[in-house]
This record gives structure tokens, sequence and C-alpha cells, in this order.
């Protein structure tokens, strides 16, 4: 069996707590207790989350888990001397040590992400980078891998963070099983983006929400401002000037964020030539796929697609 032991702060995310479920379900799927969950706090008894929910806790003892996860509350707070010094020993003792969200603060304080790469939520990134500047932060990663240090983004990143564990334990067959038991994606790969073109783009009227949305199912057709147009019941001067008022960008450009997105994913996702990738997302060609790579990442997708092959095992224990 798998000691897992996840430490919990006052004030910290319920959904933080998602991430237990995985290994719940894999014991429930093999039919045998594979993993061992216990909630740690520094001192035991009730903890209490952000929202008020307790959750009791046992304190914090030897460090002789497997596997040491920790959460802290969204906005983070600094941790105790006797804290840092019990996961610096936890370090030693441990298999692999993660933080979920701003757990990756307390990590840093530790020491335990000094000249590591290491993400969180993309909010608390540039924060984490400035206060640990010898840390290597990736502020658009799902989660990272970096020898025994597992860090991963926000609170949903670390069911995510949870799977690719117990697809190193127990194999890709049972973690996707747990996967579809939750009804989430297996997996979302640790080199992929925390950020959703969609999102970014924020139209706030349903005209431009449905054009936008008609754009991401149809990526392979031409998509030209007349054609959006007519998807959203405007002429094309209106179209582009309401685009342009509610998004910030011009139709064009949305549409090359919304192909790159989609290419980007079957790029890290699946093993399609490039040039099919290209086709796929609605670019002409892969050239024409490569130069809007390079204006959007700073690099071409071949070296995204190597990335994503290579993070997960990069430094593994």
């Amino acid at each position: 069996m798998i000691k897992i032991g996840m430490l919990l702060a006052p004030g910290f995310s319920t959904m933080s707590l998602a991430a237990v479920s995985v290994f719940e379900l894999a014991n429930i799927k093999a039919e045998e207790r594979l993993y061992g969950i216990r909630l740690l706090s520094e001192r035991g008894g009730s903890v209490t989350s952000a929202i008020g929910v307790q959750t009791s806790t046992q304190a914090l003892g030897r460090p002789n888990f497997d596997t040491l996860i920790v959460t802290n509350p969204h906005r983070p707070v600094p941790s105790s001397p006797e804290l840092l010094r019990y996961l610096q020993r936890a370090a030693r003792s441990c298999r692999r040590v993660a933080a979920i969200c701003t757990g990756a603060f307390v990590l840093a304080e530790a020491g335990l992400l000094d000249g590591r790469r290491a993400t969180t939520h993309w909010i608390h990134a540039r924060a984490l980078a400035r206060r640990f500047p010898g840390v290597r932060v990736e502020d658009d990663r799902i989660f990272i891998i970096d020898g025994a240090v597992w860090t991963s983004a926000g609170m949903s990143a670390g069911i995510d963070l949870a799977l690719a564990m117990l697809e190193k334990d127990y194999g890709a067959d049972l973690a996707r099983s747990v996967a579809r038991s939750l009804v989430v994606y297996h997996r979302r790969a640790g080199g992929q983006s925390q950020h959703s073109a969609l999102l970014e783009l924020d139209a706030k009227s349903d005209r431009i929400q449905s054009a936008l949305a008609f754009a991401k199912r149809n990526l392979r057709a031409s998509l030209s401002v007349d054609e959006l147009a007519e998807v959203a019941h405007l002429s094309p001067r209106q179209f582009s000037r309401a685009f342009r008022a509610e998004t910030g960008q011009s139709p064009a450009k949305a549409v090359e964020h919304l192909r790159v997105e989609a290419a980007r994913l079957m790029i890290e996702q699946s093993r399609h030539p490039i040039e099919i990738i290209a086709r796929e997302a609605g670019f002409a060609d892969s050239e024409r796929m490569r130069r809007a790579f390079l204006r959007t990442f700073g690099q071409p997708p071949q070296a995204l697609r190597r990335n994503a092959r290579t993070q997960p095992a990069t430094r593994a224990a």
C-alpha cells in the first residue's frame, strides 16, 4: 500500500481535496487498498476551510509517507519554521513531495524548489517568481514534475497531478478507468497550457460569443469576417467594430488564436504529423501554422511536441 499524506492549512480550499478522490477510486477499481490517505495539519484536530467546512486531521509526526501533498489557502500565507523543517525532512524520506496550487509557496519557503522547475496558479506565478528567484517558475503549465518534486496549477489541476501519480504507480489503464469515473479527461498533459483562448477573448454579447463558438466548431472553414458577421447577424462593419470593442482583438487575430490552441492540443495529445494537424486546425499549410506558433509561443510546433513528450520524464525519480 502506498501511503499518502495531505497537509492542510487553515483556510484551505475544499477543492484541493478533489485530488484525494483519484486515490479513493483507484482503491475501489482495484478492489484492494492501493493507497492509504491521511489528512494532516501542523497541530492536528479540526481544520476549517475557506468556506467554513471543518475537516479532521492528524498532527504531524514522522514523515513516513511515500508521497506528501501540500496545500495552502488561495492567498498564500507564510509557514511556521516547524512546518518548514518537517517538509525538509519529508523531502529526504518521501519518494515524492507535491504541491497543489499555492502549496508551491510552502515548498519554496522550505527551499525544496530551489533550482527546480515549478508551476502554480497563473494568478500567483509572478509572485512566486518574485519572492523565490531561485525557482524556475513556468506560469503556463498544468503540472510539472522535476525529480521527486511535483507541482500543479489551480485546484482542478490537482486532479491531473493525482492521475499522473496513479499512472506512474499502477499504469495507464487504471488511471484511465479512474478518469472515466470522475468524468474528466485522461489526462491533461503536464505541459498543457493553463489558458483558454475563448476565456481570454471574454466576449460580452451573445452575438460575438456565438460567432466565436461557431469559429471553434468550424476551424477548417475560411472563417472570414463576412462569414462570422452572418453568424452574428450583423453587417461586416458592425461585426468588426463590435468584435474589437468586446475582445480587444481583430476577428482574424482571434481566429488565429483559436486555431493555434486547437493545433497545440493535437500536437500535445496525438501523434498526427504536423501537416495533418495544420490542415485540421484550419491553417493553409504547415508553414503558416509554424509562423503562428512563433508569434504566439516564440517556438515552432515541433519544439512544443518535444516538450510535451519529454517534460513528464524530466529528472524523474
